[in-house]
This record gives structure tokens, C-alpha cells and sequence, in this order.
């Protein structure tokens, strides 16, 4: 213990707090009360006062609102504009082309995790995956492939690579970044991105061997016998428990799975009246989208485009897909009708966005009264007056036990976060592996967003629905109508394959 450093009861509350919330997620338990609780103790601890502990459990959750309502307003804003093309049947239209190239298995393969990746990057994986399921997946299994093996795909395109950079979206580099001390979201979220490459490449490489013996000629008759299956959605919910994302994914999905050409074409008869606008937004959605990462893309390689900084990029996605959503709500309804549709395509996106993320906002705000930036406002200190920085001042206590090697820090970061991803949420965990990458990178001289990066990897890969059965896998698994468990046991080793590679690229690149 550094003599120079003063440790007193709310460092080591606090560090209780952090066990106890790491223990708790590896008993796959819900970890709110417990943040909370331990948010009441350290605040008590710190301050002595009943009032200041009590009023943390309100002002914990308000400072970590404050800090991440950009993020919940972003998610609401892309459900939004998902349901008002759900509404001109564009959706359907946006991934429909792709079923024609589906001439084999081994190509369909690709093609499902080619097109989960790019619609999970600006929706999310929740919504995406009922879409692909219905549109695609059935043409990939009438092209031969295996159900197991499109089941893997998607999950390791969309569950996997998009949902751990969430590169466009940005709610994981985002949250990462704040717990980690204020850092760049785009620092984090551009590493993030090209390490969710890494393990994506690796463990859709490792999978399809693992699948492409199981590839059989195409026959209508495959998809015949799996639309027989009785293995859906229902059935693994009630195998496991109601399980939220699940659930959240049934509400988004279409009425059935669109196999044949000939159902597919009846499900966009239903909005035969608005096919020209339909055809409009299939087309314009992508593109406007894509100018819009283009934009964000180009500051490194020309200066004649400025950066984006901060939030600048979340403001431009938001103020896209809210424009985007007006413009198509409009061409569904009409300009008066227009005015009550957009407002419901508004809440019903904020209902989406809290069901999913709620549960986050007290466990942000335990973590955030270790930090010395976000700490003040929870206790009740002045502004002005320095605050504590409780984790940072237990690391530069126990510094001399942190190991001299990048490599078994971030391999230790890594596997906090695949511990925090065992119940199951994969953004649950990223408060705390934020907070510790943020402690730990000065200590080791690893870059601190790296660390993050890799925590964001071990947490999401983990708990955001490719190694945990408990996962929104579920969803992945009922609408493929395979087995859960043999879906989570087939990518085990491909996914922790990629995550160990992804470790040895991030010491690679931005170790010092």
C-alpha cells in the first residue's frame, strides 16, 4: 500500500461495492439493488451524513441520467424511424434483394451475416434480428443451410460484431468513455470498431468450418420441415424465464416468416397503396445513413472536413433519423394524421430505449461516485471544491500489485468484462469496465480507450448475446427454432478465440 495515498472507509466501501457487483453478475443475478445499496454506503462512508447517503440513491441516478440521456435519446429516435418504415413496408424492401444471391448455403451464410451486421450497426441486433429471420433466414435454409449455422451467423454478426463496436448508435462507447473519466466516445468507439473486426472475422472463419459439412444442396423441402419445428421464440422464453430483449424482439417482429416468394410478396401487398414511397425510403434510409458515416469517416484521411467532436456525431444520427422518421410517417398517413403518428413512433421508441437501458442508470451511478469528475454532484460538494476519486486513489494505493505487463491487464480487463456479461445484459457491465480501464491504463501505460474497447468486447460478446444462454441468444435461437444452449455451446470457442486475438491486437497496436 502507497503510505502517500490516504485510503479511508469509503475506498474501501466502494471497492466493496464493486465485488459485490461482480460476484452478483456471476451468480447471473439482476445487479440494480446492489448499486444502489452500495451507492448508499459509500456516500454514507464519505460523508457521514444519513441525508447525503439516502439522497445519493436520487442524485446517483440523476447525475448518470444526465451523463447517458443522449444515449437513450438516440436509441428512441432510430426505433422510431424503424417503425415508421415497418409501416411502408421498407424494411422488408431494404433486405429483400439479397435473398436473390442466395444461390447455396455457403453463400447464404455470408449474405445473413453480411446484412445483420450492416442493419444491427444502425438499429440495433433487437430489431434486426426478427427482420432478417423473416426475410432471410428461411431463403438461406431452402438454399441448404443448416439452421444451427444462420442461427451463428446472425447472432455473431449482430449480437457480436455490430452490437460490440455500436459504432453508429455509439450508446456502448458512449457509456465506456464516461465511466473510464471523460475520455473521447470516438476514440473508444473507433477501436472498438476495428477490434469487433477482429473478433467478428474470426469467429464467423472458425464457425462456418465448423458448419459447411452440414451445407446440403437447396430444396424446398428444407424449409418445409424447419417451418415445422415447433423450437420457436415461445418455447425458449419459456424454457428459460421471460427474459426482456426476448420479448422486446417479439414485439418488433413481423406476423410470420416470410419463406416463399409468394408470402413475401403478400406481405407487401399490404402496402401496395404506398409501394412508390416504400421504394422511396428502402432506397433513401441507407443512403442517408451512409452519407452520414461517410461524414464521420472523413476527418481522418482529408482536413477539408471538419471533426466531429463530443456529441456532434450522436446529434447528426438523432437529427437524420428523426427527419427521416417525419418524412416517412408523413408518406404513410399523411401530413395531418402525421402529427399523432410521429408522436407515437417517438414514445413507443422511448419505451423501447428504457426497457432496454433502464436498468443501467443506477448501476452508472455507483460507478460514477468513484470518479473524480462526477463524483461532486452526487454527494452534494460545491463546485469548486475537490472531490474524491475513489477508484483512482485505491489504484495508485495498490499499485505495485498491478501486474508490469500490458498484456495480462488487458487480458485482466477482458475478463472483467466477460464476468459482468454473465447475467446475461451485456451494457450492464460497461460502467465497470469503463471505470477500471479508466484506473488502470495510466498504471500499465496502455491506452485508455484500448482498455475500454476490450472491456466493451469481453462485457457485450459475452452478455449481449453470443456466449450466454440467458441472453437476448434467446431471440436468435427461437426465431432460427434451434436449441439455445447448443447454439451457445457451438460458439463458444469461436467467439473466445476472437477475444483473445482481440487482446494481443490492442497490446499490438496501442500498448506503449
Amino acid at each position: 500500500m502507497d503510505p502517500s495515498v490516504s485510503i479511508g472507509p469509503a475506498h474501501w466501501a466502494y471497492l466493496a461495492g464493486v465485488l459485490v457487483i461482480i460476484v452478483t453478475m456471476a451468480f447471473r443475478a439482476n445487479v440494480v439493488v446492489p448499486s444502489i445499496l452500495a451507492t448508499v454506503v459509500v456516500a454514507l462512508a464519505w460523508s457521514g451524513s444519513f441525508i447525503t447517503g439516502i439522497g445519493s440513491i436520487f442524485s446517483a441516478s440523476m447525475v448518470a441520467a444526465k451523463e447517458l440521456f443522449n444515449i437513450f435519446l438516440i436509441i428512441a429516435l432510430m426505433t422510431a424511424l424503424l417503425n415508421a418504415l415497418k409501416d411502408l413496408g421498407s424494411d422488408i424492401r431494404m433486405v429483400k434483394p439479397f435473398r436473390a444471391v442466395m444461390k447455396n448455403g455457403h453463400i447464404a451464410y455470408f449474405i445473413l451475416a453480411l446484412v445483420t451486421y450492416l442493419i444491427s450497426l444502425f438499429f440495433w441486433p433487437t430489431p434486426a434480428v426478427p427482420l432478417v429471420a423473416a426475410v432471410l433466414l428461411p431463403a438461406a435454409i431452402a438454399a441448404g443451410l443448416p439452421p444451427i449455422a444462420g442461427a451463428m451467423a446472425i447472432a455473431i454478426a449482430g449480437q457480436g460484431m455490430a452490437l460490440s463496436s455500436d459504432y453508429v448508435i455509439g450508446v456502448a462507447p458512449g457509456i465506456s468513455a464516461k465511466a473510464a473519466g471523460g475520455i473521447s466516445a470516438v476514440a473508444v468507439g473507433d477501436k472498438a470498431l476495428l477490434l469487433s473486426w477482429v473478433v467478428g472475422m474470426i469467429a464467423l472463419f472458425l464457425s462456418y468450418l465448423k458448419v459447411r459439412k452440414l451445407i446440403v444442396p437447396s430444396d424446398n423441402a428444407l424449409l418445409e420441415r424447419w417451418e415445422l419445428n415447433p423450437a420457436g421464440i415461445d418455447a425458449q422464453i419459456e424454457g428459460a424465464g421471460p427474459f426482456d430483449k426476448a420479448e422486446i424482439a417479439k414485439g418488433t417482429a413481423h406476423e410470420g416468416d416470410l419463406g416463399t416468394n409468394s408470402e413475401l410478396e403478400a406481405e407487401l401487398r399490404k402496402t401496395q397503396p404506398l409501394a412508390s414511397a416504400s421504394k422511396l425510403f428502402a432506397v433513401l434510409t441507407p443512403l442517408a445513413f451512409l452519407l452520414v458515416i461517410l461524414v464521420m469517416v472523413a476527418p481522418k484521411f482529408t482536413t477539408a472536413v471538419p471533426e466531429l467532436k463530443g456529441g456532434d456525431a450522436a446529434m447528426l444520427i438523432g437529427g437524420v433519423a428523426a427527419l427521416l422518421m417525419i418524412w416517412a410517417t408523413t408518406a404513410a398517413q399523411g401530413f395531418r394524421k402525421m402529427l399523432d403518428g410521429a408522436a407515437d413512433h417517438v414514445t413507443d421508441g422511448f419505451v423501447f430505449a428504457f426497457k432496454a437501458m433502464g436498468s443501467v442508470l443506477p448501476i452508472a451511478g455507483f460507478f460514477f461516485i468513484g470518479s473524480g469528475e462526477t463524483a461532486g454532484a452526487i454527494l452534494g460538494i460545491a463546485p469548486g471544491t475537490p472531490a474524491p476519486s475513489l477508484l483512482f486513489e485505491l489504484v495508485q494505493a495498490g499499485q505495485h500489485l498491478i501486474p508490469d505487463s500490458q498484456l495480462l491487464v488487458s487480458f485482466g480487463v477482458l475478463i472483467m468484462g466477460m464476468i459482468t456479461g454473465i447475467d446475461g445484459s451485456g451494457f450492464s457491465g460497461l460502467p465497470l469496465t469503463g471505470t477500471i480501464a479508466g484506473a488502470l491504463g495510466p498504471a500499465s501505460g496502455m491506452d485508455v480507450s484500448a482498455l475500454a474497447a476490450l472491456g466493451q468486447m469481453g462485457a457485450v460478446w459475452t452478455g449481449g448475446g453470443t456466449l450466454i444462454a440467458w441472453s437476448s441468444l434467446i431471440a436468435v435461437a427461437g426465431f432460427a427454432r434451434v436449441n439455445v444452449l447448443e447454439l451457445a455451446r457451438a460458439l463458444l470457442i469461436p467467439v473466445v478465440l476472437g477475444l483473445m486475438a482481440a487482446v494481443f491486437t490492442a497490446v499490438a497496436l496501442w500498448g506503449s
